[in-house]
């Protein structure tokens, strides 16, 4: 007697290997509503929230790669008044490191420090607009 194997279930989506485009297609691809053109002019929003992680990450890298996106983002002051607004604890908005509501100018790896400083572990500085400097908690 043979055992009988189960049937095949089909899965969705196409096999074989994701078609998603990398994050770093993302950065330079603008969000695009095939109805009405142009979602938003901020640089984060995709549409699909795949940055998000890069926004909220604890990584260096992470962090220069969210805070470069928002160096020239059209809506940085914006999304930086909005933060201060809403009192975010966590994150990068309108180029700034906020971590417990506070903006944090540096931020070193979890660990002992490297006796020789590592290059890639400097953060891009990005200037805070004149109008919203005076609301900023520095950490």
């Amino acid at each position: 007697m043979t055992p009988l194997a189960a049937p095949e279930r089909s899965r969705p989506g196409p096999p074989g290997p994701s078609t998603d485009p990398a994050p770093e297609d993302l950065l330079l691809t603008p969000a695009l509503d095939e109805a009405e053109g142009p979602r938003s002019p901020a640089a984060c929003a995709d549409g699909t929230g795949r940055l998000t992680a890069i926004f909220f990450s604890d990584q260096l890298e992470d962090i220069a790669q969210a805070k470069t996106m928002c160096s020239t983002c059209p809506v940085m002051a914006t999304c930086l008044e909005g933060a201060l607004e809403r009192s975010e604890q966590w994150g990068v908005w309108g180029g700034q490191l906020f971590v417990s509501g506070k903006v944090v100018l540096t931020k070193r790896r979890r660990g002992r420090p490297p006796k020789v400083p590592r290059p890639g572990d400097e953060l891009p500085h990005v200037p805070v607009p004149e109008h919203l400097a005076g609301r900023l908690q520095f950490a």
